[in-house]
Formats: structure tokens, sequence, C-alpha cells
């Protein structure tokens, strides 16, 4: 465990252990600083989590799956990046069982029981109504798959195109977002949101139904693994897009709802590019008002989110507010703009961003494939992303703000002259690729995406594309 955390063996302390159904094994850790220093600064407490988070055992093959229930900071720290001396993980291991019809009994046990949800416009499906919309799962049918587990493309007995999400085999986690994001989706209704058709829970089965969203994700259309990308027109109609379904969640939803991981590929794209918000898996609701009137402005929970994405006050108190989504978003909007991911060889795009503009070499970090745009436009959506990416949370706009800005920017950029008005409206421009500067003239093929210019179309966030061959 220390080598994968690249620790010395000293650095660590097992605290406690426990044997629980399963069989799980429950391990109490405490990290500390190397010898003749008493503190962790705030980006190697950042790197431990991360790596803690997403984690794999690479010692021998009789762990299985493990779930970070906690991660604390022990004493007290400053924003100057002082911290305690040291951290306090709690993990769960699942011990794999040997003999894989066993394994897949003891899963299929812990994933059986049935949920009793009666709500309005969700249906609930059975087990062979799934299987014979997959095909039996056909893997021709698989367009993609993620933490969560297999996505599959499914056609119901009345034709509709649906995406179903089934969970992994096996999985130790999963259960609470099944329910989250059921109970949240089946009252939430926007243009700007995926929608819910309805679920299934029969034989261990747990399976989300969505609507078919054929473009996939905004992620698989920013440059990295695209064959193409978006044009400056399409990509700010998107990213008002997604902020109009957030502003909805944070003001119109009853009660309104923190979103919790905000990310590109949660970002799916429908038939005509038009942007919808998804998974609601690790979403929470805002705070309600307590017995004396007061209104608290944040949710205290464990740290969860996607690293790159993650609010650092929200990381550093734990205390998760609207302004959390605020930043998230902050970030989709540099990916949209430079085509960079949140977090590459040990850079961050929030801080590489920041350099380029304070040494005036904005442009140079732009996303060079998406054809010609005003300075002016990029000038303000750049000022913007970065508003949002603040250290404290005063310092960020509201969803409000965001949306009102975005819709600003839009309007200069209609009242360009220069700038062809297909790629102002909501229609995806296809530009190959060119190794030329952000300000390349080079004109698009299409005005418009069909399904057909899209490899391996699937509706749910958070998966990895398949390619076709």
């Amino acid at each position: 465990m220390t080598s994968d955390l690249h620790l010395n063996l000293y650095q660590m302390s097992i605290e406690s252990n426990s044997w629980e159904a399963g069989p799980r094994l429950r391990m109490q850790l405490k990290l500390f600083p190397t010898v003749g220093v008493s503190t962790f600064n705030k980006s190697e407490v950042i790197r431990i989590s991360d790596i803690l988070q997403y984690w794999e055992i690479s010692v021998v093959d009789l762990f299985g799956p493990y779930e970070l229930l906690n991660f604390t900071l022990v004493g007290p720290y400053s924003y100057s990046g002082v911290f305690a001396a040291f951290v306090s993980a709690i993990i769960t291991v699942l011990i794999k069982k040997r003999h894989a019809k066993y394994r897949s009994i003891l899963s299929r046990k812990r994933l059986s029981s049935r949920l009793s949800i009666k709500l309005d416009g969700i249906r609930s499906f059975t087990f062979r109504e799934m299987s014979l919309a997959t095909k039996n799962f056909d893997s021709s049918n698989q367009v993609g798959e993620g933490g969560y587990g297999t996505v599959f493309k499914g056609i119901l007995t009345d034709k509709t195109v649906v995406a179903i999400k089934r969970a992994k085999e096996g999985s130790v986690q999963g259960q609470k977002e099944f329910l989250t994001e059921i109970s949240l989706l089946s009252r939430l209704h926007h243009r700007n949101l995926v929608s819910l058709l309805g679920y299934c829970d029969e034989e261990g089965e747990q399976m989300l139904v969505y609507e078919f969203m054929c473009n996939g994700t905004l992620r698989n259309w920013i440059p990295v693994n695209s064959k193409g990308t978006l044009a400056f027109g399409a990509r700010l109609q998107i990213a008002l897009g997604a902020a109009k379904g957030i502003l909805y969640l944070h003001t119109e939803a009853h009660p309104p709802i923190f979103h919790r991981d905000i990310k590109a590929s949660n970002i799916l794209l429908d038939s005509k590019m038009t942007a919808k918000v998804a998974d609601f898996g690790l979403s929470r609701l805002a705070p309600v008002q307590d017995d004396e009137g007061v209104l608290p402005n944040h949710v205290s929970t464990i740290v969860k989110g996607t690293p790159g994405y993650l609010d650092p006050e929200y990381f550093l108190t734990r205390k998760l507010t609207d302004k959390s989504d605020v930043y998230s978003l902050g970030v989709v909007f540099l990916e949209i703009l430079t085509g960079m991911r949140p977090i590459s060889h040990g850079k961050n795009i929030v801080r590489e961003v920041n350099l380029a503009r304070d040494s005036e070499k904005m442009f140079s970090v732009m996303d060079s494939t998406m054809g010609p745009y005003p300075s002016e436009c990029v000038e303000k959506f750049v000022a913007l992303a970065l508003k949002c990416c603040e250290d404290k949370p005063e310092d960020r706009p509201s969803m409000l703000d965001v949306v009102r800005e975005l819709e600003t920017i839009q309007s200069i950029l209609n009242m360009m002259p220069d700038i062809d008005a297909d790629s102002v409206d909501s229609k995806a421009k296809f530009n190959e690729p060119k190794s030329t500067s952000s300000f390349s003239d080079s004109t698009s093929r299409d005005p418009f995406i069909s399904s057909s210019n899209v490899s391996g179309c699937y509706s749910i966030s958070d998966v990895s594309l398949t390619m076709p061959r």
C-alpha cells in the first residue's frame, strides 16, 4: 500500500482492522509526513486522496474491489497549505472468492434486495424486457463501460430506443447511487437534463433506463480520441445548455440539488447537439431550513467527485455548496476552450490557463481545431471560466450570473459579421483537426452532425467509448 501511495513504510500506520460480512476487511489507516517534516502540504494531501479514490491493489489476486469510506484531515490547517501531521483514511476491501460461480452467487445475493419504488412517469422494467431490448445483452449492443457498469443500446417493444446502464456484477458500490439517481431524476424535468425512463431491479440485477443520446458525451467531442471537433459557436451553445441545466438544479428544483460530479463526460449531447447534464448518483439535496428558520448554505458530506474537477474548498472543509458545482463547470469551460484534460502529466488546467493569461499568451493554449472565432468572445469566455474556478467560493459567480454572461457572449457572437451563421447556432460544425493557430479560417465540412458521424452513440455518462473497427 505504501508503495502504491509512493510513501515510505514508516509513513503508514494501520490503526485498526475488522472483518465484516462479504467477506470484507475494514481498515483505518493513518499517514504521516517524512522524518523531519511535521506537516503535509496541500498538493501532497490532494495527491494521496486522488490515489486512494482510484487505487487498485496490485500486490496479489486475493483482494477484490475496495471502497474509500472516509478521508479525514486531522488537526488544524490554514489556506496557506499547512496541515496536521497525519491524515486518516478508512477503507473497505472485498476479498475475492477463487471460484467464479461462488463469487457470482455471492454478488447476486448482495444485490438482490428489491426496491419498492412507485414514482410518477418512471417505469419498472422486468429483467426479461431488458434482455429482449438488448438481445440478451449482446456485445454488439454494448456502447460503453464505466465504473458503475456497462451501457447498452436497447430497443423496447414499442420501438423506443433507450440506453440501459447495467450495474457491474459483484460491485461493492452502486446501491446508494442507484437509489439516489432514481429518486432525483423522477422529479426533474428540464430540456438540459437527461431523462430517466425507468429502472430494473430483478434477479439480483440493477439497471437504469435513460433516453438515448446518440451524440455521446462532450468529452468525446473535445479533440482527444476524436475524429473531429466542434466550432466555437457550437461549443458556446453546449456550455450555455449545461449551465442552464445546473441553474435549474440550483434554483428551480424543490428542494434544490447540488450535482457534485459535473464534468465533460457527464454532459451528454442529443441528435441536435443539445447539452444535457447526466449522472446524479453522487448528487445531494441542498440544505433546508431548520426548526429556527435558519437556512444553512452548505451540506457537510464526505468528499466525492472526480479529480481535476473538485472544488478545493469542498475538498478541504467537506462543505458542499452550489459554488462547488460552479467550480466544476468552470473546469469544463476550460476544457471546451483548450481541448486539454483537467489534469495531464502533472499539469492542472486551471493553473495552466491562468499562467498563459498572465503572460499574455492566452490564445496559445486555445484549441486550434475549433476554427475562426472573435477574440473578444473568447476573452470573455476565458475570464468567466477562470472566475468560476476561483479558490474561494465567495469570489465565484452564481450559476444565474454564469448563464447571463454566456448569453451576453452569445449575443456578441451573433452580431459578428465575419462569423459564419451556422457556427453560432445549436448545430455543431465538424472541423478536421489541423495544427494551425487558433485563428485558422478553415471551414467546416458539415453544418450538422448526424448520429452516423459519431462513433458508438450512447446515452449514459462516465463511460469509455467503444470505437467501431
